[in-house]
């Protein structure tokens, strides 16, 4: 498969990032580089920040306090990142239906949706489900379906926020799947889960995050053999973190 050039936005590089809401901290004082690569995962228990610094990577959330840049500049068009969310809404349209709309918002001639639209059902597994109404899909199909059409923008960065949770082991082997062809043709993929064994089988490089601060960010192989913090340590021996 043919590889992408090196995505327009990266390095994404986070400077002493702080979100606040009120006097909470969601993202206290996160520097970090997001580089081309494997999967970026994002790990950590529920509220820990990973999704805030994913809608932050995106362009989402400003931050408080320090900067974010991308490829060195302070700001950028954002249609060269896509992100899925946890729970993405369904339109009341066709599986095809959404994505041709997501490819319409992208900006790709009508002429070129049909085919494009059935391209992308095809590279996530649902031909032959272009006019089944989305909402009628399983939770699976439609994790599926949301990335299709976060892939409808061409990405050169991807953001998944827990792409399979409270999937089966089928749908959720499926979802890996499509992560892994994604990031083998060279877009960027970060990631959140609080899935180790997901970890284990994506990760290029893991970042663990706790109450909002970066604790870890080094390669899987190294976070797995010989973790540098005591989060770290009891992360990977499946202990709570509180």
């Amino acid at each position: 498969m043919n590889m992408r050039p090196p995505a327009l936005d990266l390095p994404i590089m986070f400077i002493d990032v702080r979100v606040t809401a009120g006097a909470i901290a969601i993202l206290d004082g996160v520097t970090l580089t997001i580089s081309p690569g494997p999967p970026t995962v994002l790990i950590g228990p529920n509220g820990a920040g990973k999704t805030t610094l994913l809608r932050a990577a995106m362009g989402l959330v400003r931050p408080s306090s320090g900067f974010i840049t991308w490829s060195g500049r302070e700001s950028s068009d954002p249609r060269h990142r896509a992100i899925m969310f946890q729970r993405p809404a369904m339109l009341r349209r066709s599986a095809g239906g959404n994505v041709r709309y997501a490819l319409a918002a992208a900006g790709l001639p009508r002429g070129k949706r049909h085919e494009r639209a059935a391209a992308l059902l095809t590279e996530v597994g649902l031909a032959g489900l272009d006019r089944r109404p989305a909402r009628r899909l399983s939770g699976g199909e439609q994790q599926r379906l949301a990335l299709a059409r976060a892939l409808a923008r061409d990405p050169g960065v991807l953001f998944l926020d827990e792409p399979a949770a409270s999937l089966d082991p089928a749908a959720t082997k499926s979802i890996e799947d499509i992560v892994r062809a994604v990031s083998a043709r060279g877009v960027k993929v970060v990631m959140s889960t609080h899935d180790l064994g997901q970890t284990k089988r994506l990760a290029g490089n893991i970042v663990l995050m706790h109450r909002g601060r970066l604790i870890e960010n080094t390669s899987a192989t190294q976070f797995f053999a010989t973790p540098r913090t005591e989060e770290g340590r009891k992360f990977v021996a499946g202990e709570l973190l509180v």
